[in-house]
């Protein structure tokens, strides 16, 4: 309790503001109009709906590596922060002049780096390395990226979806990103291309193992690899799902609350089998360590 009083008393919370109070300035007049337009543009999409949720995990992710006291000596780094920043603010000026939310956003993981570097140097920095790289996750990706990988994701859903339900029996026929189950035709469309939950997994996971302190480890990098199959698969059971459903009870109940419901549910599902996975992982590592 005193340990939290000293940290929110009105001198230590003054002398903050004192050292740091131009820095949260300058960070609130560049991202406060981009926040904006994000807030009233992209995020409103079903792509970048997950933008605020970063950007909550972030905010806290630096509060939390903040009190980590583990620091040395504040040696500040004039070159590579004084370099960083005004890699930064060039790709900010062009983004936000030319509405390039690659630059625009992208812009904030120099200049946080830079800005870090020059306050409090290279040990600091370290320490906010996590929460400035998890920024990655809220930089929209350029349509062409998207577009070339959503439609690739579609092509292999639909494809498999289709394998296996025609091997249970089920009247199915594909062309291209199109089913056809008995009198009903479905388009497998972008939401069902796995992108966006493949995209709240990677960050999720990377979260799950940066907490759990796995790192580089083996049991970190086969967690993470194993999100791509996870996320994957997990579409797959979707588009299945919604197939089905409009097969037995008709296209209404195929898009209607079912749609958005599946959705949900088989997002739960990949969490889930991305913490069985690695309880698995723990015990057969822990096994091979002991041997």
């Amino acid at each position: 309790m005193n340990s939290i009083q000293t940290r929110f008393a009105p001198a230590a919370v003054l002398k903050y503001l004192q050292e740091y109070g131009w820095i949260i300035l300058g960070i609130c007049i560049l991202g406060g109009p981009t926040l904006f337009d994000l807030n009233k543009e992209l995020w409103n999409t079903p792509e970048q709906g997950h933008g605020p949720f970063i950007l909550i995990i972030v905010l806290w992710l630096f509060y939390k590596s903040k009190n980590n006291n583990v620091l040395a000596q504040q040696q500040p780094d004039t070159v590579l922060g004084g370099g960083l920043f005004s890699i930064g603010a060039l790709s900010y000026i062009l983004g936000r002049s030319q509405e390039i939310w690659l630059f625009e956003v992208g812009a904030f993981i120099p200049l946080l780096a830079g800005i870090i570097l020059l306050a409090e140097g290279r040990a600091s920095f370290r320490k906010y390395f996590f929460a400035i790289s998890f920024l990655v996750f809220l930089i929209p990706l350029p349509g062409v990226v998207v577009d070339a990988l959503t439609t690739g994701l579609k092509s292999h859903v639909s494809h498999w979806a289709e394998v296996l339900l025609y091997a249970a029996n089920y009247p199915v026929a594909r062309s291209g990103v199109m089913l056809v189950v008995g009198q009903y035709q479905l388009l497998v469309a972008d939401a069902c291309s796995g992108m966006n939950s493949l995209f709240s997994l990677f960050s999720l996971g990377l979260l799950y193992i940066h907490i759990g302190g796995y790192g580089f480890s083996w049991r970190g990098v086969l967690l993470f690899l194993c999100v791509i199959p996870i996320a994957f698969i997990a579409n797959v059971v979707r588009v299945m799902i919604l197939i089905l459903v409009t097969y037995h009870f008709g296209d209404e109940a195929g898009q209607g609350f079912i749609h958005d419901f599946a959705g949900m549910v088989v997002f739960a599902v990949a969490l889930i089998a991305f913490f069985a996975i690695d309880f698995i992982l723990g015990i057969l590592l822990v096994k091979k360590v002991a041997k």
